[in-house]
Parts: structure tokens; sequence; C-alpha cells
């Protein structure tokens, strides 16, 4: 790569990273695209372009655009995504489908420290753990945690790739798999005994779910846009004053602004603010979410991932251990194959795959699958900190 890449004014790296995201968004939305968006969807190509162009020398590896998108865009996104959750819709989901949920989420955790434990050694990166840790946010409620982590234990860009091929790779291979065993699911509901009056029990509460949205105002923008910021520096600030836990750090300045924010957006999602939501409040934060995926991927280079091999083996290992602990709580619990898939997608894939998971088993249900991967953003955001601790034990 060249010393010094093409575009390195702030703004003007800035405006590409944005105008790729506006790019990609809008080929997934042409009819002949659709197979292959649905295989790849956009948010893989959001963090792949950007980190092919740092490989061609467009853009460069550091910047402090790169820095602003990261210190401010995630704590934006995690507000804007918490305040309009509907704690009390995922809860009337019933058990089977948060046991599931949960089931896949314990999975990851108990995964990542074994995995790190029977295949650490063979990394060359001294700081191949941190990759590890920030993967387990991926698939423990998908990116919005990757970035929560992967800024928590201070994963390189370096560090980091590999980990990205493995997300893609293996789960986006995972997801594969579960689509396919789609054909399968009356099968295995019959082998496991499962009780479909649940799937019935769901239809009836979805109807009870307020999803009326309406047109995005410019007032309902500026509340939206003003609080999120608001949230976002007053966290910030709050997180850098309190102490670093842990040796190594796992509770950092970043990990405070992170919980600092997920709690009060969580808070806040039981006030009238959760109203924001109508106008369409949590996807203004996917798209602050997206957009600093762009700058994370910048960041890499992707002749850093010459070892990606051995790491995708691994993550094999891990997803196997989460595919095992799925089937056996399926098994135990008489879970339809429909909660085993969503539950998984839920942890692995986050709110960009578990929908269309959900509605490939069963289409007038792929709400649930959004629903379990917004209650999976609130237990991996816990969840996978812990799972950080544990590999960080385990790499001592």
């Amino acid at each position: 790569m060249p010393e010094t890449a093409l575009i390195t004014e702030p703004t003007a790296l800035f405006a590409l990273l944005a105008a790729v995201m506006g790019l990609v968004f809008w080929l997934s939305t042409l009819k002949p695209l659709e197979k292959l968006f649905t295989i790849a969807p956009p948010v893989i190509w959001a963090y792949f372009l950007p980190m092919l162009f740092t490989t061609l020398g467009i853009t460069p590896a550091e910047s402090a655009t790169y820095s602003w998108m990261s210190r401010f865009l995630l704590p934006v996104a995690l507000f804007l995504l918490m305040i309009t959750v509907d704690l009390p819709a995922i809860l009337r989901l019933g058990k089977i489908a948060l046991i599931m949920m949960v089931a896949g989420t314990i999975g990851i955790v108990i995964g990542g420290p074994l995995t790190f434990a029977v295949f650490g050694g063979f990394f060359e990166d001294p700081e191949a753990w941190k990759g590890f840790a920030s993967l387990s946010g991926s698939w423990i409620g998908g990116t919005a945690n990757l970035v929560a982590v992967q800024q928590s234990v201070g994963a390189s860009a370096e560090t980091l790739a590999p980990l990205i091929v493995v997300d893609v790779v293996v789960g986006y291979g995972w997801l594969g798999i579960l689509v396919f065993l789609s054909a399968y699911q009356t099968k295995f509901d019959r082998w496991v005994g499962a009780d479909m009056s649940v799937i019935e029990n769901i239809n009836k509460r979805l109807t009870e779910m307020d999803t009326d949205r309406r047109p995005a105002s410019i007032p309902d923008l500026a509340i939206i846009v003003g609080l999120a910021f608001a949230a976002a520096v007053v966290s910030r600030n709050l997180g850098d004053a309190l102490p670093a836990l842990g040796d190594p750090t796992i509770i950092s300045g970043s990990t405070w602004a992170v919980l600092i924010v997920v709690t009060i957006g969580l808070a806040l999602s039981f006030t009238k603010l959760r109203q924001l939501e109508k106008p369409g409040a949590s996807r203004v934060g996917y798209l602050a979410l997206y957009l600093l995926l762009t700058g994370i991927g910048a960041q890499a280079d992707l002749a850093k991932v010459l070892e990606a091999p051995l790491y995708v083996l691994a993550g094999v290992f891990w997803i196997s251990i989460h595919i095992g602990i799925l089937f056996l709580a399926a098994k135990i619990f008489k879970a339809p194959l429909f909660f085993v898939a969503t539950g998984s997608m839920a942890n692995v894939g986050g709110a960009a795959s578990a929908p269309v998971v959900a509605g490939v088993y069963l289409p007038a249900l792929a709400p649930v699958g959004l629903l379990m991967a917004v209650a999976g953003y609130i237990l991996g955001i816990y969840a996978a900190f812990f799972c950080a601790y544990l590999i960080s034990l385990v790499a001592m």
C-alpha cells in the first residue's frame, strides 16, 4: 500500500464513506441484485469496500475521521436502538423464544474461552484474544456489540480484520445452513416433540403490538438527532471520568460509556420518548451504526488476513459449541426448529439476519426475528463483556 493515500482530508474521507454506504444500500434495492444481497447483506459490503479502498491506497488506515466516528457514532446508535425497545413486547414472546435466544448466548459465552484455549497458542498476534473478544460481541447481538467490545478491549483494525472474515464466512455460512434446514422443520419438530401452540400464541400476540409508523417530520428528526448526540457526549464524558477496571483492561472509559448510554436508553424506553420509534428513531440508529462500520472497515488492510484459514477453523469450532447447546436446549424444552434458527441468528446475525431467517421458516412471523434480535442486543451488550473477560483470562 502506498505511504500516502489518495484521499486523506477528513471531510472528503467522511463524504466518501457516506457515499459508499449510500451506494451499497441503493444497489440492494435493485431487483436484479436481490439474490446477491440476500446472500451477502449490505452491511457486509459496507465494511469490505472501505477495507478494499485502504488496501488499494485510496483511503488511509489511520485518520482523525475514524476516531471521531468511533467515539460518537456508536453511542448515538446504541442510544437510539435502546430507547425504542419495547421490552414488554419482547417478554410477551413467551418463554420458549427467550430460552432459545439465551441458550444461543450461553453457547457463544462458553465457546469463546474454550475456542481460545484450544487455538490461542497457534496465533502469532499476541493480541489475538482481543479480536476473539470483539467477535463475541458480534455473535451475541450483532455489529453494535462487536464495535462496543472492540473499543473496550482496544482491538486494532489489523487484529480485528481476520475475525471479520470469520464473522462473514462462518456466521453467514451457518445462516445458509439454517435456510437449508427450513425444509426439514416438520421432521425436527416431530423429533423433539415440539409444542406448536407456542407458535399460534405468538401469532395472536403480534396483532396486539403497536407497529404503526408515520413519516418523519423535521421536528421529529431534530429531536432524535439532538437527543442521540447529547446522550453520546454525556456518556463519553462520564465514561472518561470513571476508573478503568481489570488487568488486562476490560472495563475501560469506552466500556463505561457504552454501559451508561445503553442503561439510560433502556430506562427512557419506558417513557413517552419511546414514541420516537413511530417516525423511525431506530432507523436513524442503524444508519449511524452502518456509517460507523464503513470507518472500521477503512482501518483494515486485506493483506493482513493471511492467517484467516486458522481463524476460520477456530470460528467453526466456536459456532459448533453454540449449535450443540441450542440443539440440546431444543430437545429439553421441546422447542420448534423455528425458535432454534431464529434464536441462533438473533445472536450470531443480529437484527440484519434474524428476521430473514424467521421469514424463511414462517413468513408471517418475521417480526419475531427482529424482536428476538433486539433482545439479543440488550442481553448481548452485557454477556459479550463477560465473554471478553473470560477470553482475557484464558489469554493471560
